[in-house]
C-alpha cells in the first residue's frame, strides 16, 4: 500500500479523533506552534462530561477552546512542561500546573514513564512522498512522543512552515493513527518585540563587548536578549553560529545583516541549531525550508557535551532575581510561577565547559511593583518559595546596567562585594548591611 492510500485510510473528522480521548486518559496537546486546534475545538464540546483527563503542553500562544468550557478544573488538569502568560493565569484557578524538570530530560522523561500516554496530538506540516509530517518550529521532544503514546494524531496544517532538521523533526505515516484536516489558519506568532529600554540597551553593550568573533550564540527569550540580538545585528561581530534551545527573531535580525555563518563551530558546522522557535511571521517565513537551519530534539541541543565541545559558546539568558551568594531565580515570584527551569542551566554549565565560553544572566537592577514601589532585583537571599535556577556554584556573569559581576572562583565576601556594585545605588547600604548580618561581608570593602 502507497503512502497516499495509507493516508486515506488514516483520515478522519476532528471531531472522531476527539472521541478516542477518554476519563481519566493522559493526552500530550503537543508544543509551542503545533499545539493542536481543531481537535482541542471538538474535546471542549466534550469535555464539559468528562472527568479526570490530565494533559500536557507548554508554552502556550492561544488559550486551548477547553479552558474556556465552565469550571475547567472539574474536568481536567493542565500540566505544563514550561509556563507563559496563558498557563499562568490557568494556575491560578487551579487549572494548570508546572512539572519541574530540565527541559533537555523531557524526552528521556516520556520513554521511561511509567504511566502509559494514552493519546498525542500535534499540528503538522503536510505529508511529503516519503510520507512523513513535518513538526514545523517545535521538534523540540515530539519525537519521544510519537514513541510512546498508544495513539498518536497529526493535526494537518498547510501554513505550518516546513522545519529541516534531523530524524526527530519529523513524524512519520507508519507512527501515525490518525490524521485530520484543520483549517490551516496561520501558526501561532508573537508580536514584534518591543524596542529595548535604555536599562535594555545599556546591559546589552556590556554583553556584546565580551563576545568574540567567531562565538557561537545562544539566547533566551524576552526584552534584554532582543535588545542583545539587535546590537549584535548593527555590531562589527562576525562569522558567529547558532546552537540555541529557542529560536527567535533576533537571530534573523543577525542573518540578515550577515553575522551568521557558523564557519568555527565544531560541531553542526554551518547550521544554526535549535530545539523549537516562537517568534513572528518573519522569523517563521525564515525557518521554512531553510536548509541552514536545523530542528532537532532538545535532548540533543540542551545537551551540555554538546554545548561544552563548541568553542566560545555564548549563553544569555534574563533572571527574576538573584541573591547575595550568587543563586539565581528565573522561574518564579516566591511560590508563584512565572515560567520554569527550561534549559537555562544546561546552558550555563555548558556555556563554562566550553573552551573559551561564558554565559550571562542579565537583569534589571530594580523593578516596579503593584504599589508602585521600586524594588531591587540584587536580594540579600531570595524570596521565601522562589526557585533557585541556577545555583552559586554555576552562575557565570550576572549582569546589570551598573556592570557586569563575575561568580567563578570569587568567595562569599567577594560575591556579596561584586553583586552590592552592580545593586542599584538606592539599595546598596541595605545590602551591606544585610551581607554583614550574614557575615558575608568585610569591613575593609566599604571604601
Amino acid at each position: 500500500m502507497g503512502y497516499a492510500e495509507e493516508y486515506k485510510q488514516k483520515l478522519v473528522t476532528a471531531a472522531q479523533a476527539a472521541a478516542v480521548i477518554q476519563d481519566g486518559d493522559w493526552v500530550d496537546y503537543g508544543w509551542c506552534a503545533t499545539t493542536n486546534v481543531a481537535v482541542d475545538r471538538e474535546l471542549a464540546k466534550r469535555m464539559p462530561e468528562m472527568h479526570d483527563v490530565k494533559i500536557y503542553g507548554g508554552i502556550l500562544m492561544h488559550a486551548p477552546e477547553i479552558f474556556k468550557i465552565e469550571n475547567p478544573q472539574e474536568h481536567f488538569i493542565w500540566n505544563s512542561w514550561h509556563m507563559n502568560g496563558v498557563e499562568r493565569k490557568a494556575a491560578s484557578t487551579g487549572l494548570s500546573f508546572y512539572g519541574p524538570l530540565k527541559y533537555s530530560e523531557l524526552p528521556r522523561y516520556y520513554l521511561d514513564r511509567e504511566d502509559s500516554l494514552d493519546v498525542a496530538i500535534m499540528q503538522v506540516g503536510p505529508m511529503d512522498r516519503h510520507g512523513y509530517f513535518n513538526l514545523g518550529p517545535s521538534a523540540s521532544h515530539t519525537y519521544a512522543v510519537v514513541q510512546m503514546a498508544k495513539k498518536v494524531i497529526v493535526e494537518v496544517n498547510t501554513s505550518m512552515p516546513i522545519c529541516l532538521g534531523d530524524r526527530s523533526a519529523y513524524v512519520h505515516i507508519s507512527d501515525v493513527d490518525m490524521i485530520v484536516e484543520g483549517d490551516n489558519t496561520p501558526i501561532d506568532a508573537m508580536p514584534p518585540a518591543k524596542p529595548g529600554t535604555e536599562v535594555d540597551k545599556t546591559v546589552a553593550q556590556l554583553v556584546v563587548d565580551r563576545i568574540p568573533n567567531g562565538a557561537c550564540l545562544q539566547l533566551g527569550i524576552g526584552g534584554m536578549p532582543n535588545a542583545i540580538g539587535k546590537m549584535i545585528a548593527e555590531s562589527d561581530l562576525k562569522d558567529l553560529g547558532i546552537h540555541t534551545e529557542m529560536y527567535v527573531d533576533a537571530f534573523v535580525d543577525m542573518a540578515e545583516a550577515g553575522k551568521i555563518t557558523g564557519a568555527h563551530k565544531n560541531i553542526n558546522r554551518g547550521l544554526q541549531t535549535y530545539a523549537f522557535g516562537a517568534g513572528t511571521k518573519k522569523m517563521y517565513d525564515y525557518l521554512d525550508g531553510n536548509p541552514e537551519c536545523m530542528s532537532a530534539s532538545v535532548d540533543y541541543v540542551n545537551n551540555v557535551k554538546q554545548i561544552g565541545a563548541l568553542d566560545n559558546f555564548i549563553s544569555i539568558n534574563n533572571a527574576v532575581d538573584c541573591d547575595l551568594f550568587g543563586q539565581i531565580n528565573a522561574e518564579s515570584a516566591g511560590t508563584k510561577n512565572i515560567s520554569g527551569a527550561g534549559g537555562q542551566l544546561d546552558f550555563v554549565i555548558g556555556a563554562y565547559a566550553s573552551k573559551g565560553g561564558k554565559s550571562f544572566i542579565c537583569m534589571s537592577s530594580t523593578f516596579t511593583d503593584k504599589q508602585g514601589n521600586l524594588v531591587s532585583r540584587i536580594r540579600p537571599t531570595l524570596a521565601n518559595g522562589s526557585i533557585v535556577t541556577d545555583t552559586r556554584a554555576n552562575a557565570m556573569y550576572i549582569v546589570t546596567e551598573y556592570g557586569v559581576a563575575m561568580m567563578k572562583g570569587r568567595t562569599t565576601w567577594q560575591r556579596a562585594e561584586d553583586l552590592i556594585n552592580i545593586a542599584h545605588p538606592q539599595f546598596r547600604d541595605q545590602l551591606i548591611a544585610e551581607a554583614e548580618k550574614m557575615h558575608i561581608w568585610r569591613r575593609s570593602n566599604k571604601r
